[in-house]
C-alpha cells in the first residue's frame, strides 16, 4: 500500500469550485486505486485582520478546517500571506502551519512520500516538512508556480532551493521541463506528466443545436481562462475587429473585466463580446462544443487543460506559442498555433473557420491525455521515489 499526503495550494473548495479543479481529478483518480491510500491538505492563504473578514475573503474564512471532499478526506489549514512582501513569508508561515497539523495526522496515517501539488509555497514547504518527518517529497510545477514565482527575485531562491533537494519532480509538459531546467533544477529527476481528459464528458456534439441553444448565428469563438493579464484575453477581442460575423464568449472571472469590456466597447465589438463569468467546469463541454473554434492567446502556459478539452470536443484550438503548445497541437486538423498579435490570432482563427471541419480528427488531438495515464504515470512515479529511499 502506497500511503500518500498530498499538499496542494491549488484545490477547490465550496466557495471556488473551480479552482485547482485539475489537481482535484488527478487526485481523486489516484485514491480511488486499490493499492493507495491518500489524505489531501489544502492550505488557505488569509491575510491579517482586519483584511481576513472582509467581503471578499470572509467566505473563504469560513472554509471548514477540516471535511470530506467528494470522498476525499481534506483538511485545509489557514496560514498567512501579507500583502504587498512578493510572496517572500509566504514559505515559513506555511511551513509554520503545517507542521502541527502533519504530526497529528501522521498518528494515524504514516504517510510514506508528500506530493506537492504546486511548487510555490506548496514545495518549499513539502521539503522542510519531509526532511522533518524524514520521508521524500515530490513536487509539480504547472505553469505560474514556475513562469511568475521562479522569477520574482523574493521568491526565487526559495523555488530553486525546493528542486534541487525534491526526491522527484513533475511537470506537466517537455516544455515547462525545460524552463525548469533553465531555472537550474535537476534535469535527470524531471518527469513530465501530462494531464488528462475525461473523454466521456468532453465529446464533440451537434454544433448548430448547441449555437442555437447559446443564441448565436454564425461563427462563435470560445476563449477559456481567467481574466487576467497573462491570459491575453485582449489580443483575441481585438482580433474579432477582423473577423466581422464572429462572436466571441469568454468563460472566466477575474480583475481584468472592467478594462476587456471597456476594449471591446472602444473596438466596436462589444455586441459580439459576451463575457459569462466563471463557468462551472462541468458545463465547459457544452460552451466548447458549440465553438468553431478556442482561441487563447496566453504569455505563458504549462500545458492548458483548456486546449485538451477543446480537442476532446472536436473543437480546434488558435493559440500562441507557449509552454506545451508544440506537444499538443502536432497535427494541422488539431488548429493552428500563431504569433500573439491580433492579426496573426484574426488570420489562424479565419484560417480554421474556412476549412472543412472534421470532428472526429480533431478530437483524436486529446486521446493522449487520459485520466487513467495520468494514474498509471504519477503512482508509479511517486512509488519510485519511495523505493528510491529505502
Amino acid at each position: 500500500m502506497l500511503r500518500v499526503l498530498t499538499l496542494s495550494s491549488l484545490f477547490p473548495d465550496a466557495t471556488r469550485p473551480n479552482f485547482g479543479v485539475f489537481v482535484e481529478r488527478q487526485t481523486l483518480e489516484l485514491a480511488a486505486r486499490p493499492d493507495v491510500d491518500l489524505r489531501v491538505v489544502a492550505p488557505v492563504g488569509l491575510p491579517p485582520w482586519p483584511l481576513s473578514s472582509t467581503t471578499h475573503y470572509a467566505p473563504l474564512a469560513a472554509v471548514p478546517r477540516g471535511e470530506t471532499w467528494k470522498g476525499l478526506d481534506v483538511r485545509r489549514p489557514r496560514f498567512l500571506t501579507v500583502p504587498g512582501t512578493g510572496g517572500r513569508f509566504h514559505v515559513p508561515a506555511l511551513t509554520r502551519a503545517l507542521l502541527p497539523l502533519l504530526s497529528q495526522v501522521r498518528r494515524d496515517f504514516a504517510f510514506d512520500v508528500i506530493d506537492a501539488e504546486f511548487f510555490f509555497p506548496d514545495g518549499p514547504a513539502a521539503v522542510a516538512l519531509g526532511r522533518h518527518f524524514g520521508v521524500p517529497v515530490s513536487i509539480k510545477a504547472r505553469g505560474a508556480d514556475i513562469h511568475h514565482w521562479g522569477a520574482t527575485p523574493a521568491t526565487r531562491a526559495r523555488v530553486l532551493a525546493a528542486g534541487q533537494h525534491a526526491d522527484g519532480l513533475l511537470a506537466v509538459s517537455g516544455a515547462m521541463r525545460d524552463d525548469m531546467i533553465a531555472l537550474g533544477l535537476p534535469a535527470e529527476r524531471i518527469r513530465v506528466h501530462h494531464t488528462g481528459v475525461d473523454l466521456d464528458r468532453f465529446t464533440p456534439r451537434d454544433r448548430g443545436a448547441a449555437k442555437q441553444a447559446l443564441g448565436v448565428n454564425g461563427p462563435l469563438v470560445v476563449s477559456l481562462g481567467a481574466l487576467i493579464r497573462r491570459k491575453r484575453h485582449d489580443v483575441v477581442i481585438e482580433a474579432l475587429t477582423a473577423l466581422p460575423d464572429a462572436t466571441l464568449i469568454i468563460a472566466g472571472e477575474g480583475p481584468e473585466r472592467a478594462a476587456l469590456t471597456a476594449l471591446a466597447a472602444a473596438r466596436g465589438v462589444a455586441a459580439r463580446v459576451r463575457l459569462l463569468g466563471s463557468v462551472p467546469h462541468a458545463d465547459l463541454t457544452a460552451l466548447l462544443g458549440a465553438a468553431d473554434a478556442m482561441a487563447l492567446a496566453s504569455e505563458s502556459e504549462g500545458l492548458a487543460n483548456a486546449w485538451v478539452e477543446a480537442l476532446a470536443c472536436g473543437t480546434p484550438v488558435v493559440i500562441a506559442d507557449a509552454g506545451g503548445a508544440r506537444e499538443v497541437l502536432t497535427d494541422p486538423s488539431y488548429g493552428r498555433i500563431v504569433q500573439r498579435t491580433p492579426q496573426d490570432f484574426a488570420d489562424g482563427i479565419a484560417a480554421v473557420l474556412a476549412a472543412p471541419h472534421d470532428s472526429v480528427a480533431t478530437r483524436r488531438g486529446a486521446t493522449r491525455f487520459t485520466w487513467a495515464a495520468n494514474t498509471a504515470a504519477l503512482h508509479a512515479h511517486l512509488a519510485g521515489v519511495v523505493s528510491a529511499r529505502g
